[in-house]
């Protein structure tokens, strides 16, 4: 098992709160499954992203777009995601992950 990744903000903000919570995303999620061999952190990132969009979840999508772009995913390939995801996931939802992504990648803050 890799070691944790740094806490974002987002997790330092919830640790008081719901520590367990922290204690999985960092152990579990990050220190296991985001390490798992089977799927390139690459390919990784571009699931969880598209799922943030498809779902609506503007809160964590600047994080994960950010590793996304750590991770190798292109500037382009993220507005082909947001684009692709319009039809699939609504209108709405891509406008507003365009918004974010835009916010992200003009270095804003979230």
């Amino acid at each position: 098992m890799s070691t944790p990744q740094p806490a974002s903000s987002a997790r330092n903000e919830v640790r008081p709160v719901a520590p367990k919570l922290i204690e999985l995303s960092e152990t579990v999620l990050y220190g296991d499954v985001w390490e798992r061999p089977g799927l390139s952190k690459r390919d990784r990132s571009l699931i969880t992203v598209a799922a943030l969009v498809a779902l609506y979840r503007g809160d964590q999508l600047p994080g994960h777009l950010e590793r996304a772009l750590a991770n190798g995913v292109t500037r382009e390939e993220l507005g082909e995601l947001i684009t692709h995801l319009a039809f699939y996931a609504g209108w709405p939802a891509a406008m507003s992950a365009g918004r974010i992504a835009r916010r992200v990648f003009d270095g804003s803050p979230s």
